[in-house]
Parts: C-alpha cells; structure tokens; sequence
C-alpha cells in the first residue's frame, strides 16, 4: 500500500504539534505534569477541582478565570463546524451556524492524499478561530470492520495506517491554526446499535494492530489536545473507567501529552474515570460531584487523584489562554448568518469544497461513455440530482453555507437538459413516477442516474439493517437500461452498497458523501472539467454476505464478538482469494494507460567489478 507522501514538513518530534507551537515549551516526559499546571492546581481548591472535572452545559467547559483558567468551547466537527449554542436542547439539531460543508471521511479517505487532509483542517481551524472555538470534535478514525455501521460516512477507511496518516494530517492542519482537536472514538467503537453498552470483545494483537494503531500514529505524529473516549465497553470495561486505556497506553506508550474527555453521556462511574486519567466529562451536570465528594471523604481517591487527572487539561487551557490571535467579536447567535466579509471568505472555502470534492470521487466503471461530450444527448433521473444527499446525519451534520445540486449545476453549462425524478428519496414512490423517468430517457441518447443511500438509512445512532440501495431505485436502473441506452449512475452513499446491475451500465462514479459543493463537482467530472482521481479506501463485496463479519455481526445485545481478529477488509479478501465488486484501492480516470514491447538493456554506467552486482 503506497500513500501519496505529503508535501508539507512534519512536525519536530521534541516540539509536538500545537502545545509547541502555544508556548514553546520542550516536550514534558508523558509521566510528568508541566510545572506550571502544578503550580496552578496547588492554589485551587477542592471544589474548584471538581468543579472543573465536568463542564458547563453541552458544549463549554466551567471559567475559573479569577485562576488564570478562561472557559473552552467545543465544536462537533469532523467535516465542518457545527457550532450551537450552549443548551442541552440543541444537541442533536439545528440551529446551528451557517458554515462550509467540506467532503464527509469516507469521501476525502479515496484521495490518499496528506496534503488535502492537511488543507481541510487548516481550513477548519481558520473558521474555528473566526468562530471563537477552541476543540474540534474529531476527526473520526474508527476502523470501518463492517460495512453496515451507520456512522461509516464519518469513518476514513478499513485500514489503520491509512485511517492514521490521514488523521493526523487533518490534525496537523487544524491545529497549526491554534485550535485543538479531539480524536475519536478511543476505541474499538465500530458499531452504532447498543453502543452505549455493548463490549467489543477481540484479542490483543488485533486491538493494537488493527483498532489501536490509528490513535498511535496521531499521537505520535500530531500531538492531538484531545482524545474522546467512546460509550462502549472493551472486553468487559466501559472506556471512561479504563487506566489502561486512557492513560497507560497513549501516555506510558504513545507520549500523550494532552487531556481525555468523555464522548456525551458516555461516563459511568466518575470516580474510576479520575483514576483512569478521564479529565473532562461531557455535557457537564454535576451529577457525579457529590459521588466524588463521597470517595474523598472515604479515601477513595485523594485530592493528588484530581490534580493527576486535571494537569494535562489545566495545561492545555494555560497555553491556549496566553495565545494571540483569537478574534475578539463573537460570531453572533448560532443561527445567524455570516457577515459580509465572512461571506467571502465561505465562499472562497466554498470553492475549495467543489476541487476537493472532485479529488476524492472515484470512477468505479468506466467504458468510455464518460466524460460526456458536447454533442452528446443525454437526460437526468433520479431525485438525488435536484435534492443532493451531500452529508451524514446526526452530531455532525452541518448547517450548510451553500448548498449545489448536480442538476443546477449540469444546467448552468446546458440549460437544455430534461429531468425525471424516477423515484423519490424516501423510497415510497409510485410506478407513475418511474414511467414519468422512462418516457423522458426514451428521447435521449445517454442517461445519468442520481441514485444513493437517503439520509434516513444512515446515521449515527443506528445501524443499516442491509447493504441494499432503495429496491425502487435498483429496479429504476434496471428499466432503464432494459431500454438499450447507455447508462451512467452516479452514487451518493457514505458506505459500501450492493450494486446488482454493475454488469448492466456503462459507468459508475461514486461521490460517497463529498459535502455542500458535491453537485458541482460531479457535474465537473461528468462534463469533463475535472478528472475523477480517487482510489477506494474500502473493500466493496458483491453482497453483503460476502463479508466476513455478515454471519456474527450483532450477534448478541451485549457483546461484540470480533471473530475475524486481523481479517478486516481486504486482508480477508486478499487472503481468502475471495472475489469483490471492486477491491480496495481501486479507481478510474479518464486517462489512457498502455504498456507495449518492452525493452530491457543493461545499466552503462554500472561500476563492474562489486560484490553483490548482478
């Protein structure tokens, strides 16, 4: 597996990330608080301590700033910001401000390229800065082990070096702009149902090669503020309890040097969190601070338990309060619009969306028929063209800046182009529809299909009960090409979808979820104004039978049993011999490539004569 090497410098390994860049400090040992946290936490009280190991409300944590400790505010991100207000009724929706949509993990993994991920947390940081946020939620690097999870739209790829370099490039940019980021979910959190108690059972070699091993390589090449802890347990032991989990390994292994937080909701018992080194718990209730006043008193815990706990956020929050360049105006309400200069500077990362989109597209089939011509006659079906699915659902959807469709945008090019909706996204649709779609495509030559998963088949929260796209659009394919035209479908899906009538069309390009400016760029790419470059960073089976996890996946209420230890994704496949739709890796361009007669001749310039020369 090659990965296309990044052309930005990597960070000084004595001088990690973001604390080197807030204050210039040496990197601390990973067992040994800053001297000045220690300073500070020996002045606070014992409640103010406590007070500190919780939040304020859903998205900041307490102001202790009489102590030199300001509030932070936290943003869900990972693919743009989705800034709220501070009340717990808002966690899950909107309002929300209006901010760019950049292309969802599954869509920028296909480019294997640092550089681009560098580029779209750079330009998260720059609108977090603008917006007064401090920590980013994410990015999200959980290993896609099954292809139904429903929040695989989030996740980067089936692979743990690639799901690694990519994060830590996103946390590198990000972070360059002095906003924190926080990775996540740590660990082994590969399913939505049950997730807020389910056990991820599995060995340790697979834990550290496969599950682990993208949190290392951030870690150890991004220096990230944050790590989330996940809701599930891991071999019986819920994440938020765990010291092996959150500190022996990233801080004892990895040199960890930032804080752990809860995901929302996800603490148990509070007391073994603070043991466990879990800094900050998320939304913040003071539910568990009279537990923790309690274990003082017993001896339980001892108040050197606390400051253990809190010097690396105490830390985190001193740098970042001594850094400059936070503006000093607020953004205003979360649901108001941006002003006039920050509308010009959305639409600048507006634009940039469409070229990164275009990037990450993969063309999975391809027979010629693509790029369309300028003669070419050719219709749109499918109601996905004119409603574009563009994003996942749930804590990280994004109130979007500007939203394109690929309709909008193939008619701004050519205004004469007839449209069908075929079907509708719900999938509740009536055979009028579809005969509506057939009699348009009669009268032309070429038709693009708008097909894709609708949003209430995928999200957090929930997973997919099957891998199957809406029958009604599998069976609108079907007819359409039972008509003898030459047929390219167009794909948006933030996961792997069977695709029975792969065989029947001429062209597949797969969009995946690739953000607000989605439409746009496919339209570039069907007309041929951008080439498609991206390569699968997941295995896509004929049907979801073939994957090895289909015949144990939720198995059990409680447990999550990873039965097929290190065969994720393509390691299977690979060591099975076992055939797929298109494997990993995989992807089309317009370009031609051809190999003819070639020729071998020895090196001149070889040195005759040296040992080992052949």
């Amino acid at each position: 597996m090659t990965i296309r090497p990044s052309r930005l410098p990597k960070p000084d390994p004595d001088r990690g990330g973001l604390r080197g860049r807030l204050d210039g400090q040496d990197r601390a040992p990973a067992d040994m608080a800053p001297n000045r946290a220690c300073e500070l936490l020996r002045r606070l009280s014992i409640g103010e301590k406590i007070r500190l190991l919780s939040g304020d409300g859903v998205w900041r944590t307490k102001d202790c700033s009489a102590r030199g400790l300001p509030s932070l505010f936290l943003c869900d991100g990972p693919h743009g910001l989705r800034k709220q207000d501070n009340s717990a009724s808002v966690r899950m929706g909107n309002p929300s401000i209006r901010t760019v949509c950049f292309p969802c993990a599954c869509a920028t993994a296909n480019s294997w390229d640092e550089s681009l991920l560098f580029e779209i947390g750079r330009r998260l940081g720059e609108l977090a800065r603008s917006g007064q946020v401090d920590i980013v939620l994410g990015p999200s690097v959980n290993i896609k082990r099954n292809p139904l999870c429903g929040r695989n739209f989030e996740y980067f790829s089936e692979d743990p070096l690639l799901s690694g370099r990519l994060g830590a490039a996103w946390v590198r940019g990000l972070q360059g702009q002095g906003v924190g980021a926080s990775v996540k979910h740590f660990c082994a959190n590969n399913q939505e149902t049950d997730r807020t108690r389910s056990s991820s059972v599995l060995d340790e070699r697979t834990l550290r090669e496969i599950y682990l091993k993208p949190f290392d390589i951030i870690v150890r090449e991004a220096d990230p503020a944050t790590l989330m802890c996940s809701y599930n347990r891991l071999n019986g032991t819920y994440l938020s309890d765990s010291r092996r989990f959150l500190h022996d390994i990233p801080v004892g292994e990895w040199g960890f040097r930032g804080f752990v937080l809860s995901d929302w909701g996800a603490v148990h018992d509070r007391v073994a969190g603070i043991r466990a080194g879990l800094a900050l718990e998320m939304p913040g209730t003071g539910f568990f601070d009279r537990s923790i006043r309690r274990a003082l008193r017993r001896g339980d815990l001892a108040e050197s338990d606390l400051d253990a706990c809190l010097a690396p956020m105490v830390e985190w929050i001193l740098a970042r309060a001594t850094t400059p360049g936070a503006p000093d105006e607020p953004t205003g309400a979360p649901d108001s619009g941006p002003s006039a200069s920050a509308a010009s500077s959305l639409d600048e990362h507006h634009r940039f969306a469409r070229e990164a989109a275009a990037r990450c597209a993969v063309l999975l089939k391809n027979d010629g028929l693509l790029p369309l011509r300028p003669d070419d006659s050719f219709c749109v079906i499918g109601a996905f063209a004119e409603t574009p699915r563009f994003q996942g659902a749930g804590s990280s959807a994004i109130h979007p800046y500007q939203v394109d469709s690929l309709l909008g945008s193939l008619r701004a090019v050519r205004a004469d182009i007839p449209y069908s909706r075929g079907f509708a996204q719900d999938g509740d649709t009536d055979e009028a529809t579809g005969d509506a779609a057939l009699a348009v495509a009669a009268d032309r030559d070429i038709v693009v299909v708008a097909a894709g998963l609708p949003d209430a088949e995928e999200s957090e929260g929930f997973d997919r009960p099957h891998m199957r796209l809406p029958v009604v659009q599998d069976e609108l394919v079907r007819r359409l090409c039972a008509l003898e035209k030459r047929v390219a479908v167009v794909l948006s899906a933030g996961s792997v979808v069977e695709m029975p009538w792969a065989d029947e069309v001429r062209a597949i390009l797969h969009m995946h979820l690739g953000g607000e400016a989605a439409g746009s760029a496919c339209a570039d790419l069907l007309l041929g104004a951008a080439n498609p470059g991206g390569k699968l960073a997941e295995s896509h089976p004929f049907q979801y039978d073939d994957h090895i996890t289909s015949r144990f996946w939720l198995e059990s209420e409680t447990q999550s049993f990873y039965r097929e230890g290190l065969f994720v994704g393509y390691r299977y496949y690979d060591s099975a011999v076992r055939a797929v739709r298109f494997p990993f890796g995989h992807g089309l361009s317009y370009t031609r490539f051809a190999y003819d007669r070639p020729v071998v001749r020895a090196d001149e310039h070889r040195r005759p004569g040296r040992r080992g020369d052949r």
